[in-house]
Order: C-alpha cells, then sequence, then structure tokens
C-alpha cells in the first residue's frame, strides 16, 4: 500500500508540472499568435516598396514604423512573460516570429526608416535590440533576448527581398536602386564569409546569399548592356 501511495504521489507532482507547462505554453501561444499577426500587417505594408518609386517611399515608411511600434510593444509583453520561465526551455515558441519582426525593422531601416539619413544602410544587432527595447546575445543571464542568430536568419531574409526589389525597380524605370542593392548584398556576402557558424539551418540558408548576390549582378549586367546605368 506505501508503494501504491508513493508512486500516486509521483504521478500527481508530474502532473502539475505538465499543467504548469501547458498554462506558460498557452500564455506565450497567445503573445506570439498576437506578435504574429501585427508582422503580417507590417510586411503587407512593407511589400509596396516593390510598385513605389523611391521618391515616394515616406508614407509606407511612415506606416511601416507605425506598424513596427504596435510589434514592439507586443514584443515587450512577451518580455515580461517569457523572463519569469527558463529562456532556452521556451525560446522555439517565439524565435521565428523574433526572426520576424527583426527582418521587418531591418528592411524598413534599408529604405531609410527609424532616423536614418538615407537608404541602404543595415542597422546592427545593437540597433534593432535598442528599438525592440531588449537585450542582445545575453551571456551572463538567463532572459529573454534577440539572439545572434535571429539577427543573421533576418539579415538573409532582407537579402532575399532586396535581390527581388532590384528586379522589380528596373520595372519602374529606378535604374540607380539596383546598384545600391548590389553594392550592399555584396558587402554583407562578404561579412557571412569571416563567420564560422555553428547552427545548421543558419549556415544551409547563409549558403544562398551568393546565389542573391549573383541575381543581383544580373540585373546591373543587364542595365550596363543596355547602357542605362547612371553616369554618376
Amino acid at each position: 500500500m506505501a508503494s501504491a501511495t508513493m508512486q500516486t504521489g509521483i504521478f500527481e507532482d508530474l502532473q502539475r508540472k505538465i499543467d504548469e507547462d501547458t498554462a506558460i505554453k498557452d500564455a506565450l501561444r497567445d503573445i506570439v499568435q498576437s506578435l504574429e499577426k501585427q508582422d503580417r500587417n507590417t510586411q503587407s505594408t512593407l511589400s509596396r516598396v516593390h510598385s513605389t518609386p523611391p521618391a515616394k517611399l515616406g508614407g509606407i515608411i511612415e506606416a511601416a514604423q507605425s506598424s513596427i511600434q504596435e510589434e514592439i510593444q507586443i514584443v515587450r509583453q512577451l518580455e515580461v512573460v517569457a523572463s519569469q520561465h527558463p529562456y532556452y526551455k521556451f525560446n522555439y515558441a517565439w524565435t521565428r516570429q523574433m526572426q520576424d519582426v527583426c527582418y521587418s525593422i531591418l528592411l524598413c531601416g534599408y529604405l531609410g526608416g527609424f532616423g536614418k539619413p538615407a537608404s541602404g544602410q543595415l542597422l546592427t544587432i545593437e540597433e534593432v535590440g535598442g528599438l525592440m527595447g531588449v537585450p542582445v546575445n545575453l551571456k551572463e543571464r538567463d532572459a529573454f533576448h534577440l539572439t545572434i542568430e535571429e539577427y543573421l536568419l533576418a539579415l538573409v531574409s532582407l537579402i532575399e527581398e532586396l535581390s527581388r526589389l532590384a528586379r522589380n525597380s528596373v520595372t519602374l524605370g529606378e535604374f540607380r536602386r539596383p546598384l545600391q542593392i548590389s553594392q550592399f548584398v555584396k558587402d554583407v556576402h562578404a561579412g557571412f564569409q569571416i563567420l564560422n557558424l555553428k547552427n545548421d539551418a543558419l549556415r544551409k540558408r547563409s549558403d544562398g546569399i551568393k546565389y542573391r548576390v549573383k541575381d543581383v549582378e544580373d540585373v546591373v549586367y543587364d542595365l550596363s548592356l543596355r547602357g542605362l546605368l547612371p553616369k554618376d
């Protein structure tokens, strides 16, 4: 009888732990779903850049920044809940969404948002974390933060989007933008070559950057053949 009682107690304790984890996951899921929905709004706004000349991007950038501010408020709600629990036990629940938010911020910053004096600039991980209001690459404590991997994966997404933007810019008659994009993606590609990446998913995705570099180079080459490159 004592043995049966002991075993019952063990499994009751396990069930309590399961219930606690389920409650945490449910709370995180609700916040993450809100973040995901808001980021779709942001990316819908940013997608209009493909059909808008650079001179008319002001309204899109302003709308995107406003939408990103809504995302940042949700990220801070996520930080409050997530930081109450071991980071690496639950970070799978939000890491993809954090990559998406980071990507939206990087793209908006590239286009000239967040007070950047000109387009074509790359926000650092510290600048992105500062905009989000969360720490980056934490090592000294177990708390919510933006990881280097999330930032780099978002940067790969940015390069993929800019490759597409270079082609669409030509259809708009904007021949200077592909040159700017070409230099940017080459610089980023050179930076990735310095890194010794241990994350398999990140290494595989970053391997594709060289193809995006070639895509943009092809656009610039075609413009050159047609004599459409700006003389300056």
